[in-house]
């Protein structure tokens, strides 16, 4: 049985009127919110109505609706709990109204509570109380206070709202989310069940809207701070300091109510792509001051300056010609970086990873996170740089090629490649020689190798030379045969007479062929004894023509010729007229007579041909 049950056995006519009592308590139930703080979107409660009540009883000394007193609880009953306030009769407040702590209703006979007043019956009747309404009442009087005076408060963030958070601080207020922190805060979920102090920055009364602030506190606190790190700030200094965010370019650190910057650069004297490779949010470190602008409040921060430079001892270390072994931590297009301890890396370039291998690019070779072995190649210890070798770890190829194939030396092999300079030929598994397009024929004017071969093709030619330094393999094909040119002057001496055929004419004059693949020139000026406006006009292709040698440049290897000589040696008068004023003019032979008329001459022929 509850208590209502047995107080009406004991009084007849109080019965009627408790069930009264009763029926009217459960309708002011219904009446008042259950959660009387209740939040609208703007943070505000209805309560003003209990404020104004709170306010006036603060002066009465009787019993009324309305007021705030103190009672004792005498009994705990399954539903309600009994409290004599001093009344002529107990009062009733539903056991729902005390919390539940650690599994147990926070209430027990003999404690006092502060109960709100909220219906009086007659002298025979009993009080109905509210203890939610008191808690309330005494909030807003405390909360009020605390906004007039600018005091703290402390509370428990317990749901998050739109916009902001839910904060209980016997009432309900509101967190704004710009209020929270220092920083935007993108979890505010995490911030839910901690507690933590406040500060009033909005409170309307009348309509019940109460708004705090974390980050006022938080700037206050961070200002106060910052006093202090200011006058204990100085260059060369170590100071401790919190990770606050991280970028790109490096890490922001909290050095106390300031914020320092931390350069990726200066992070460690190793390689370092990320600076959360090293750092995480919220992470504690000992920075070293590296600079301090105290008018602009700008602090530089190191970490790797709290250790010293590798590179000061590099020379005793990694001596030229050590071999070492390291971890490949990059690649570039041309090379592999090797870290060999921390804070020092050398590289591998391309041209010194294999003595026989193209390696156009270092994936070919190596990839990152191997451990190769290396030698050192160089040091610059002023820019901080070693180049490193692979290829000198073992036997040099060149050097056996330069014994196994000497000058002379006549080889097979295959076209690997054409370019416009000439042929690759396979020599050796990795060695390739060059045959130049110089040195394809002795005598035939080749524009391009692909006029004469194909890749795959099989050719013989003869070694040139092995330059081990350059690695460079030279092969010849017109070498397997003798020059031509070679004995030219003994077998066309200048004077000689020879029948030639016209084999192309150009505005300067026209091409002669002397033999196979040798021909010569005769300048429109030496074609006949008459003024010749056009080549066509007194010869034409195909046609044999008698003419002298007046000048041979083996060098160059071009031959100018004279039809005009052997007309005027036919009269020897106008001959040896021709040469008296050749020799009154000058000192010089007949072939030097024509000499820088022909070479000009040639020269042209030779670019026209070029064209051609």
């Amino acid at each position: 049985m509850n208590t209502v049950e047995n107080m009406s056995k004991q009084k007849s006519k109080a019965q009627i009127e408790r069930e009264q009592v009763l029926a009217q308590l459960d309708e002011a139930d219904k009446d008042v919110p259950s959660n009387p703080g209740a939040f609208d979107e703007e943070g505000g409660v209805s309560a003003d109505s209990f404020a104004n009540l709170f306010e006036e009883s603060l002066g009465e000394k009787d019993f009324k609706v309305g007021d705030v007193v103190g009672g004792t609880v005498v009994e705990v009953q399954e539903d309600y709990v009994l409290v004599d306030i001093g009344y002529k009769s107990e009062g009733l407040i539903p056991i729902s109204e005390f919390r539940v702590v650690e599994g147990h209703r926070g209430v027990e006979v003999g404690m006092e509570v502060e109960v709100y007043i909220d219906r009086i019956e007659n002298e025979n009747g009993m009080v109905v109380l509210s203890k939610d309404k008191a808690d309330m009442l005494r909030a807003w009087s405390d909360i009020s206070r605390a906004a007039e005076n600018e005091e703290v408060i402390e509370g428990t963030i317990i749901a998050k709202v739109k916009g902001g958070l839910s904060v209980d601080i016997g009432v309900k207020a509101f967190l704004p989310g710009s209020q929270i922190d220092l920083r935007p805060v993108r979890n505010m979920d995490s911030y839910i069940g901690k507690q933590y102090k406040f500060k009033v920055i909005k409170f309307n009364k009348k309509r019940g809207n109460i708004v705090l602030s974390r980050r006022a506190l938080l700037e206050e606190e961070r200002e106060s701070l910052r006093s202090q790190t200011l006058d204990q700030m100085a260059e060369g200094s170590v100071v401790k300091g919190i990770v606050k965010n991280i970028t790109d370019y490096g890490a922001f650190i909290d050095l106390g109510g300031m914020d320092g910057l931390l350069h990726i650069t200066d992070m460690s004297w190793g390689r370092v792509k990320h600076p959360s490779e090293i750092l995480n949010v919220g992470d504690e470190i000992d920075v070293k001051v590296l600079k301090f602008d105290q008018e602009k409040e700008r602090v530089s921060l190191g970490l790797k300056q709290q250790k010293s430079d590798p590179w000061e001892n590099v020379d005793a270390e990694f001596q030229v010609g050590k071999k070492l072994q390291g971890e490949i931590v990059s690649l570039a297009d041309y090379g592999a970086f090797v870290e060999l301890a921390e804070g020092i890396e050398g590289l591998i370039h391309v041209s010194e990873m294999s003595w026989t291998k193209r390696v156009k690019h270092p994936s070919q070779i190596v990839k990152v996170g191997d451990v190769v072995d290396v030698q050192v190649l160089e040091i610059d210890r002023e820019n901080r740089r070693i180049s490193l070798g692979m290829k000198q770890l073992e036997a040099n190829p060149w050097v056996e090629l330069k014994d196994t194939y000497p000058p002379g030396t006549i080889i097979e092999g295959e076209v690997k490649n054409i370019t416009d300079f000439g042929i690759f030929i396979g020599v050796e598994d990795g060695i390739d020689g060059l045959i130049h397009i110089s040195d394809f024929s002795w005598t035939k004017r080749i524009n391009h190798p692909s006029e004469v071969y194909n890749k795959g093709d099989k050719i013989r030619a003869v070694v040139l030379g092995v330059d081990i330094e350059n690695e460079r393999f030279s092969l010849g094909i017109k070498q397997l045969e003798a020059d031509p040119w070679a004995d030219i002057e003994t077998r066309y001496p200048i004077g000689s007479q020879r029948e030639v055929k016209v084999t192309k004419t150009a505005d300067f004059g026209v091409f002669v062929e002397l033999e196979s693949d040798i021909e010569g020139l005769i300048h429109i000026s030496e074609l006949s004894t008459s003024r010749v406006e056009k080549p066509e006009d007194v010869v034409k292709v195909g046609d044999t023509v008698k003419a002298e040698i007046i000048t041979i440049d083996k060098d160059a290897r071009k031959i100018g010729l004279s039809a005009k000589l052997v007309t005027l040696r036919e009269n020897k008068e106008d001959v040896e007229e021709y040469v008296k004023k050749a020799t009154a003019t000058s000192k010089t032979s007949l072939g030097d007579l024509f000499g820088e008329t022909l070479k000009a001459s040639l020269d042209d022929a030779e670019g026209n041909s070029d064209s051609e």
